[in-house]
């Protein structure tokens, strides 16, 4: 019969091996493997396509240095587009946002849309996910939808994170794989990618469907540029 008194008594049940085995491989991982090796672009976020399919670059703002300082991105780019025919107001134009991250083994990660719009204001209305078809995929990727307000403004922001190929729409799954990615391959890179569109109220299902638009346009484009 165990001895409840014993100092040791906390590493048994399964639970608790199994966490002194997730211990044991952390360790592992930082002392006992080679350093990670940081990974580049295949070639920088500026060189995207001013046009991508019927969409049309209308315009491109840098980061100002602060806001750069805080991110602390290896790359990113900010622009928006316009579908051709189509015409200009709410619901209609968007927004592209990409920061690349060469390694996250110094604490620097991806800051989630979900910290920065309500830290900027914005109150939100929905926070979920959607699969979106992509030509040329065998199967749908599953993005988050977040929509926010501030006064009369509304927006819808489509984003998701991806690693060689893989996209991932989670913050906890993308914090997984960075384990996991780490441990197998020594890699630690990862993106990015929101979709932003603004509208008005009534709008949400047009700016939905230019937004998934866009993606399904320029999702090749960017994943050309992008690690694999």
């Amino acid at each position: 019969m165990p001895d409840k008194s014993s100092p040791l008594r906390f590493l048994g049940g399964r639970q608790n091996v199994a966490l002194s085995c997730l211990f044991a491989v952390q360790i592992a991982v930082f002392y006992g493997l080679p350093k990670e090796r940081p990974v580049d672009l295949k070639q920088p976020l500026a060189s995207l396509p001013a046009s991508m399919g019927a969409w049309t670059m209308t315009g491109e703002a840098p980061l100002d240095q602060h806001v750069q300082d805080v991110l602390k991105a290896d790359d990113t780019i900010t622009r928006s587009y316009q579908e051709a025919g189509v015409p200009s107001g709410p619901g209609r134009t968007a927004g592209l946002y990409v920061a690349f991250f060469r390694s996250q083994t110094t604490g620097v990660s991806p800051h989630s849309p979900k910290n920065c719009l309500p830290g900027s204001g914005w109150a939100v209305l929905k926070s979920d996910m959607i699969d979106v078809g992509i030509p040329g995929l065998p199967h749908p990727v599953r993005i988050n939808r977040y929509i926010v307000t501030k006064g009369e403004a509304k927006s819808l922001a489509l984003y998701w994170y991806q690693s060689h190929n893989r996209v991932v729409a989670s913050e906890y799954l993308a914090k997984i794989y960075l384990v996991l990615d780490s441990i197998r391959y020594r890699r630690s890179d990862t993106s990015l990618v929101r979709v932003l569109v603004a509208y008005s109220s009534g709008g949400e299902d047009r700016a939905q469907a230019t937004a998934v638009s866009f993606i399904q346009s320029g999702f090749g484009a960017v994943n050309a540029l992008l690690p694999q």
